[in-house]
């Protein structure tokens, strides 16, 4: 059960759900606020041989401090819209980590 507002983040009894739009491919990675109320993650791995995902769950796992072996890519493996599990870390604390690493309270855009 979830009190939370946003469609891109939900609580869990063990950690987050992640709703994520992914970029790959970019110059540079990192959280990059809201798309389509998904979270936007860039990553400038190739979308090939698995290679985007593996920088998606670094990325976030470094971005909400976690280790890479919390992430798990639970829907979404061969899409741009993915759905996450991060095991181990709060729905304030998450907002509040991706918020640091990108404008996640904006419609998204350039920082």
């Amino acid at each position: 059960m979830s009190s939370e507002p946003e469609g891109w983040l939900r609580s869990l009894a063990d950690g987050v759900m992640l709703s994520v739009h992914v970029s790959a491919g970019s110059s540079r990675a990192g959280v990059a606020g809201l798309h389509n109320n998904l979270l936007r993650v860039r990553v400038t791995a190739p979308p090939t041989g698995g290679a985007a995902n593996r920088e998606l769950v670094r990325v976030l796992a470094e971005a909400l401090g976690v280790r890479a072996s919390a992430v798990s890519i639970e829907r979404g493996g061969s899409s741009r819209q993915k759905l996450l599990r991060v095991r181990g870390v709060e729905a304030d604390v998450a907002r509040t980590r991706l918020a640091a690493g990108g404008s996640v309270d904006s419609a998204g855009g350039r920082h």
